[in-house]
């Protein structure tokens, strides 16, 4: 299966693409994963990748769209988000370190914590494309 949503830069559609994600998961996973434990997973993911592309992507532009495309065989997915951006140079980025307080750079670990494969490509036909992968676990384990 494959879909794709097409959202606004604005952090007030956040739960339309969640129930989007979760709906169209459910709709063709059904009961063989347990979604008490993949949902709170998959929705930090998406909160993550989502508003990190409302609030520096598309700073300030919500007319610009923003592409979700979903891909899912068997219980494996394929989460990619799209945005416009000037997109982020991950050779400058810093994991942060607990001694120093930081208020930023939490992102990237966090996603690459939750999810199996993170990967991020920059300026691919004028955008950029953050894909998160992962196995969902059956819901009898």
């Amino acid at each position: 299966m494959r879909t794709e949503l097409h959202i606004p830069s604005d952090l007030r559609f956040l739960n339309i693409a969640e129930s989007w994600l979760l709906g169209s998961l459910e709709i063709e996973i059904g009961d063989e994963v347990d979604w008490t434990r993949q949902s709170a997973r998959l929705r930090l993911a998406l909160v993550e990748a989502y508003s990190n592309v409302v609030r520096h992507a598309h700073r300030d532009q919500p007319n610009l769209p923003v592409l979700i495309r979903l891909e899912v065989k068997d219980r494996d997915l394929s989460l990619e988000i799209w945005d416009y951006g000037q997109g982020y140079d991950l050779s400058t980025y810093l994991a942060p370190s607990p001694e120093d307080c930081q208020e930023h750079g939490y992102g990237w670990l966090i996603l690459n914590r939750l999810m199996d494969r993170v990967e991020y490509r920059l300026q691919v036909d004028g955008r950029n494309c953050l894909k998160l992968e992962a196995s969902l676990i059956a819901g009898s384990q």
